[in-house]
């Protein structure tokens, strides 16, 4: 089973196993379709996390492929420059890219095709051309004056190419050969490297050769916590899981299905829940290499306890606060093979094609991930040289009776936490099914205070935007106990799954309407 963001990437995933390959190297292949066609949600320029369930030796298996800041950029050096806040469009919003470094891992330790011809498929359509779908084509629609260096790669022709147009990246299809033919070194080290770090030094910013020589990606203990005996497993921080356990952890303390799904009572719960999440998530998360962080005792039962005694279900919370110590844009993708292994996968760079500025000659832009840091020195996440910055992008997996269960994501930079705890509570506590629970109307709090330092917004109510298909007496009530509530025609995240069943086993796949999914088996 292949499920993911785009048509020809799951095509190509599913052609993948059926020549015989493995859910890893179907994985690889869909994701660097995914670079191709959807160019300003991921790509060789961001980067990726895994969950690998591997059937051989039963456990799952976590990877951390995201990058660090250059060794030249630091809090003195932002003080130097008289630099306040760290913008998007800017060479000093770059971190390393991590993506092909764990494509190269997972493949490594996990892969049974030949590297070469995973990269082929996606350097075929840069070459060739695919034609753009309605939603992609929004994406090309941005101003050439004001994103040079983006507009010489996507507005070749200088103009936004439309839906239903051919749109070709030769540049890009280079660079995939050349990786393909050489190895992930070639793009840390050989040309690619060096067409980085050119642009880097042109624009004023840091990331050099030798930030991209040091790299590694880390293979990573996952997190779980029990949610009504299920174990839902995320990757540690400097990702945000750990806020989805916890949403969980404080849900779970209340009984849902008594509440009626989409109801107010339910969504109430987990606004309120989201909100307490969030704070702490402010606070306490960032690259656990710098800082030692409370993880378990964030995600640990006794803490949800505490914390839930603030939720009043017939009032929002006027203000919410963090804990007691004192201490956007991404593709999602999942696949599942024969042999019963299995992974969870997502890869990003950041927000609408990272920061928007794409080295010579590469086909790509470079993510923004470094505009995550916080440049007050008192945070946990604050800028470093060679430190990892918080990262919104999480895969999840869930096992029961430690049996794999469910391979799953919901894209959406903060909104993914909020994502899980939907999709899971909709087919856990709900009985819905994988793809039901999927186009399941969504909500989504906005304004809490975040990793950078921003404070919460609106006296610390925020925002509750809810999707059309939230009724508007469900609307109502939730305005009536306080929140700010709109209802607006939009999307919010992106999801696709695998459930397992055994005997005989079988895969269920589900792909979200809000993308140009397409869940398929064989």
């Amino acid at each position: 089973m292949v499920c993911t963001s785009q048509p020809l990437a799951t095509a190509t995933g599913l052609r993948v196993l059926a020549e015989g390959g493995n859910c890893i190297d179907a994985a690889i292949a869909a994701n660097a379709v995914l670079s191709v066609v959807e160019p300003a949600m991921c790509g060789l320029g961001g980067d990726l996390f895994a969950l690998v369930w591997w059937e051989e030796d039963r456990r799952l298996h976590g990877l951390n492929a995201s990058g660090r800041a250059p060794a030249g950029w630091s809090l003195d050096e932002a003080k130097r420059r008289g630099v306040h806040s760290i913008e998007q469009v800017s060479p000093l919003s770059w971190t390393v890219p991590g993506c092909v470094d764990g494509w190269s891992r997972l493949s490594e330790r996990f892969g049974r095709r030949p590297w070469a011809e995973l990269l082929l498929p996606a350097a075929e359509y840069a070459e060739e051309g695919f034609a753009l779908s309605p939603i992609i084509s929004t994406h090309f629609d941005f101003r050439a004056e004001r994103l040079p260096h983006l507009a010489r790669v996507f507005q070749p022709n200088g103009r936004p190419p439309k839906f239903g147009d051919s749109f070709r990246n030769p540049d890009l299809a280079r660079s995939l050969r050349e990786i393909a033919e050489r190895g992930a070194s070639i793009f840390y080290s050989g040309r690619i490297a060096e067409r980085i770090e050119a642009k880097a030094r042109e624009l004023g910013g840091y990331l050099s050769v030798a930030d991209l020589e040091a790299h590694r990606s880390e293979w990573v203990e996952p997190l779980s916590t029990d949610y009504r005996g299920w174990r839902v497993w995320e990757l540690p921080p400097n990702g945000q899981g750990v806020t989805a356990l916890q949403m969980l952890n404080l849900m779970e303390r209340f009984d849902l299905a008594e509440m009626g799904h989409l109801s107010a009572d339910h969504l109430h719960l987990l606004i309120e829940a989201k909100r307490l999440a969030f704070e702490d998530r402010a606070r306490f998360l960032a690259d656990p290499a710098a800082n030692p962080l409370p993880i378990e005792q964030l995600i640990s039962k006794e803490y949800a306890a505490e914390r839930s005694r603030s939720i009043d279900l017939q009032r929002a919370a006027q203000t919410v606060v963090s804990g007691p110590w004192s201490d956007s844009e991404t593709v999602y993708l999942t696949v599942a093979d024969g042999a019963g292994n299995m992974i969870s996968l997502i890869q990003s760079i950041y927000k609408g094609f990272g920061s928007c500025i794409c080295p010579d000659d590469v086909g790509f832009p470079i993510q923004n991930r470094g505009e995550g840091f916080s440049l007050d020195p008192r945070h946990p996440n604050c800028l470093a040289p060679g430190k990892r910055p918080f990262h919104t992008i999480i895969p999840a997996f869930v096992t029961r009776d430690e049996e794999p269960v469910l391979s799953f994501g919901v894209m959406g930079g903060d909104f993914q936490p909020q994502g899980h705890a939907q999709v899971l509570s909709s087919m856990l506590d709900f009985g819905c099914s994988p793809q039901q629970a999927g186009d399941a109307a969504r909500v989504e709090h906005r304004g809490s205070s975040e990793p950078w330092g921003a404070a919460g917004s609106k006296a610390g109510l925020g925002e509750v935007v809810c999707e059309l298909g939230v009724s508007s007496d469900v609307c109502e009530e939730l305005a009536r106990r306080g929140h700010r509530v709109c209802r607006e025609a939009v999307a919010h995240g992106g999801y696709q799954a695998i459930w397992r069943c055994e005997e005989p086993r079988t895969y269920f796949g589900a792909s979200d309407a809000r993308k140009d999914g397409l869940a398929l088996g064989w």
